[in-house]
């Protein structure tokens, strides 16, 4: 029965490794995209970082997405 599934009457190393090439795409984009979330968020943390003390407060008022990555940035860096 497990050979079966495995061997897919000659097409299981077809089949398998299909998934396999699958899953480690899409594992190297969500790295490489989690890297790139990372750097920006850092440079737009570091943006905030040099505005006026009252700018910074309204702009972490008004948006969520800012105060969010603002406070990620202070905890990890």
């Amino acid at each position: 029965m497990i050979n079966n599934l495995i061997y897919m009457d000659g097409y299981g190393i077809f089949v398998w490794s299909s998934f396999v090439l699958t899953f480690l795409v899409c594992a190297v984009f969500y790295y490489k995209t989690r890297k790139t979330l990372k750097k920006y968020e850092k440079e737009f943390a570091i943006e905030i970082e040099k505005l006026s003390v009252e700018r910074k407060k309204i702009a972490l008022e008004k948006s969520k997405v800012a105060s969010k990555v603002f406070s990620t940035y202070n905890k990890t860096f």
